[in-house]
């Protein structure tokens, strides 16, 4: 897998994670760089660990799943580039506030943004990638998109929010189409 394909992965599954971290710098009174880079940490330690745990799992029946697998990984992210977009529409503006001061709700916020880099690491297992390049570049995209995120929610986070979803979740419905057709040609 190429690494501009890497990187739009990342980006995608970085979305969630960007709008939660907009919606916790909307919270925050004042920018804490310390705040920032707490969420930042946690969102970019968790996309990262999250792959590798799906690659672990998909090692176990990849043999059994090689037939199928362009089919299982256009299904997974179709499936959650839909399902982001779904939900940038559908949370109303209390459901999407988010306080991440509190640790047990970081990790909670940190675990949630990362189920879609399960479900991609799975993929990778089936598409024969190797993931330690992979997992480190979408634990350090989202890192920094994560920190942006919580400086621009302190900003104008209000304004953005629920694009930036539907924009990650356009990205892996089209590399979902892109690993389709490359395996059917």
């Amino acid at each position: 897998m190429d690494i501009l394909t890497i990187l739009l992965i990342a980006v995608g599954l970085a979305m969630d994670a960007f709008a939660v971290s907009i919606t916790c710098g909307v919270s925050m009174v004042k920018l804490r760089v310390r705040s920032a880079l707490r969420i930042s940490l946690a969102f970019g330690g968790f996309q990262a660990l999250m792959p590798v745990m799906g690659y672990l799992a998909g090692l176990s029946i990849r043999t059994f799943m090689e037939s199928v697998d362009h089919w299982i990984a256009f299904s997974l992210l179709v499936f959650i580039g839909c399902k982001m977009i779904y939900e940038s529409f559908s949370m109303d503006g209390d459901e999407k506030k988010r306080d991440a001061n509190d640790a047990l709700t970081l990790l909670g916020l940190s675990i949630a943004t990362s189920i879609d880099a399960l479900a991609v690491g799975f993929s990778l297992s089936l598409l024969k990638v190797d993931i330690i390049a992979p997992a480190l570049i979408i634990g350090a995209v989202t890192f920094l998109i994560s920190f942006a995120g919580t400086y621009i929610g302190t900003r104008v986070g209000h304004l953005f929010e629920g694009k930036v979803e539907v924009l990650g979740g356009l990205i892996l419905i089209g590399i979902g189409i892109k690993i389709l057709v490359e395996h059917m040609c």
